[in-house]
């Protein structure tokens, strides 16, 4: 049996739902942050929001199906339990970088607006 079919249903199903839940949080607990630097214009801060949800699971469900071309033949259990880990652990990376980026950029522009 090939374990680099089993190690690719593994990855992305895990990675999907970590994008998903991660992603519900922070539009769920950005909400609240980008209302707060728009005290103006609270539908613009809502469909801000929802853009950076977009993004974020368009850039992190394609960056993860991308990352799948750059395995090598998995040949033991061991070599898919540290493949699947590595993978995962830089898209958990990725979002962190992400997230924090993204609030550092929001904050900077709005503080240039007022």
């Amino acid at each position: 049996m090939n374990l680099n079919i089993i190690g690719y249903g593994i990855y992305l199903t895990l990675t999907t739902i970590i994008i998903y839940r991660v992603g519900n949080i922070c539009y769920n607990n950005g909400n609240i942050f980008i209302k707060n630097l728009l005290k103006k214009d609270i539908e613009l801060s809502i469909q801000i929001n929802k853009l950076l949800l977009i993004g974020y699971y368009l850039l992190n469900i394609g960056y993860s199906a991308i990352t799948i071309i750059q395995w090598n033949k998995i040949n033991t259990e061991l070599i898919l339990i540290e493949t699947i880990s590595k993978k995962i652990s830089i898209i958990i990376l990725t979002i962190s970088i992400l997230h924090y980026s993204n609030i550092y950029l929001i904050k900077k522009f709005i503080h240039k607006l007022t």
